[in-house]
């Protein structure tokens, strides 16, 4: 991975979200559209490696951007950046099957830790900072979340952060 066109992702789990898991919501696909545009922004800018943390929700539609880009551009990567093996071993099939479908046809997949452990979460989050010159954030603002805590060690590192309003769309400049 290249450091400089590199960029991470975080955002929230569907239960966050006022449409939860209904993926037909029409706030839903408006905010799957304009993740995609803003990936496809990223990638005209000179960004060719995305990494993904892979949780439901922001993390696999923003993964799932990537491979349709990837599509009609060689020169796109995704890099699935993964807490621990068994991140998905308690989810519902279908977000298994999707999971598991994204981790196929990523160009790599590295796991922060073999097992579970309390911190594998965080040290996921870290990393996908650490090796990234940007961070893409669907984020509605809230400060006790795990995006909240990436967002906030973001800054920490200086990185570019833009954050998607995951009601209105509206992309902003985090400047730290």
């Amino acid at each position: 991975m290249v450091k400089n066109t590199s960029c991470a992702f975080t955002g929230h789990r569907p239960q966050n979200f006022p449409w939860g898991r209904n993926d037909a919501s029409d706030l839903c696909k408006r905010l799957k559209i304009a993740l995609y545009n803003q990936i496809v922004h990223f990638a005209n800018a000179g960004v060719t490696d995305f990494l993904s943390g892979m949780a439901e929700g922001a993390d696999t539609w923003a993964a799932q951007s990537v491979l349709h880009l990837r599509s009609q551009s060689d020169t796109i990567k995704l890099h699935c950046i993964l807490p621990c093996k068994a991140q998905a071993a308690k989810w519902d099939s279908s977000a298994q099957k999707l999971y598991y479908s994204i981790l196929e046809q990523a160009d790599s997949i590295v796991y922060v830790h073999q097992k579970y452990t309390s911190s594998c979460m965080l040290d996921r989050n870290k990393f996908l900072v650490n090796h990234a010159a940007l961070l893409l954030a669907v984020y509605n603002g809230g400060q006790h979340s795990g995006t909240a805590a990436t967002v906030r060690y973001a800054r920490a590192q200086k990185r570019k952060i833009f954050i998607l309003d995951p009601m209105t769309q509206i992309v902003t400049y985090d400047r730290y």
